[in-house]
């Protein structure tokens, strides 16, 4: 019987303990959690992945605030709200929605978030705390992937773990914190050769390219968990949209010992841990 991995179910018990352990710090200490959440531009998907931020603040008790910049915002004017908001008592983390427009520096307005305010986990101090072993805030979709695989697996000690994919924002942090967990870690990428013969070799299999059922199911360990990332839009027969992963799911689930699904794995997680890392700012800066 396959183990069909439920990210919804695990993120609402994460909601749940986020707003009991919210409520006691603000009767305890009269603390509440801020998380700032910069938009620069129109694109869609930011839009709506920053409503659904706010949506989930409110649900737990987290006080949200938002800044919307037109596309023609100068990397100076993002320099100075982030400036501004590193200064700011009542906000504990900072989200710059990604990605920003082609003029601004990415990579330069992440160092500028103050690190204990870097809720995504992308400081280059956080990523260097992270690769040490040391404590810091970790990267969202990371964080819930490790937390979804110990729903299924007591003992990762010895197991191996092969991540596709080498992104800063996934497949990177993602091979750190199976190393700390004593996976035996490989990351896979555009140029491997034999990824099939890689991924039959994987105990542990995250697949996080960005292309749809890239991953297919002869290529799966019978036995394996694998954790899906992937969130591709196809077009039906009758010209809907349907969600899928970077996963054969119909035809890894015939081997797979547990799987997580699209839609309803991994992206419920992402949130769910940027409420958890938004509260354990708080608690940092606050000295609890």
């Amino acid at each position: 019987m396959v183990n069909i991995i439920d990210g919804s179910a695990v993120a609402g018990r994460l909601r749940e303990e986020m707003a009991a352990e919210i409520k006691v710090m603000k009767a305890q200490n009269g603390i509440a959690p801020g998380l700032a959440v910069i938009l620069v531009g129109e694109d869609p998907a930011s839009q709506v992945y920053v409503r659904n931020k706010e949506k989930a603040c409110e649900a737990v008790g987290i006080a949200s605030f938002e800044y919307r910049l037109p596309t023609s915002a100068t990397q100076a004017e993002l320099f100075d709200l982030v400036s501004r908001l590193n200064n700011d008592k009542l906000v504990h983390g900072i989200l710059v929605q990604l990605p920003l427009p082609s003029h601004i520096k990415e990579s330069e307005i992440i160092a500028a978030v103050d690190p204990v305010k870097d809720v995504d986990g992308f400081h280059p101090v956080n990523v260097g705390k992270l690769s040490s072993g040391l404590p810091g805030l970790v990267p969202c979709t990371p964080q819930g992937c490790m937390i979804l695989i110990k729903e299924v697996l007591s003992d990762l000690r010895g197991l191996r773990a092969l991540v596709v994919g080498r992104s800063n924002i996934v497949g990177k942090p993602m091979a750190q914190l199976l190393l700390q967990a004593d996976c035996t870690v490989t990351t896979a990428h555009s140029k491997t050769r034999d990824l099939p013969g890689e991924c039959l070799q994987a105990d542990i299999l995250v697949a996080a390219i960005g292309k749809p059922e890239f991953i297919k199911g002869d290529w799966i360990k019978p036995g394996a968990t694998v954790i899906d990332v992937g969130i591709n839009r196809l077009k039906t027969e009758d010209g809907k949209n349907k969600l899928v992963g970077d996963v054969d799911f119909a035809a890894a689930y015939e081997r797979a010992f547990a799987i997580t699904p699209v839609p309803g794995g991994v992206g419920p997680m992402t949130i769910a841990c940027l409420l958890r890392n938004t509260v354990q700012a708080a608690r940092n800066i606050n000295g609890l």
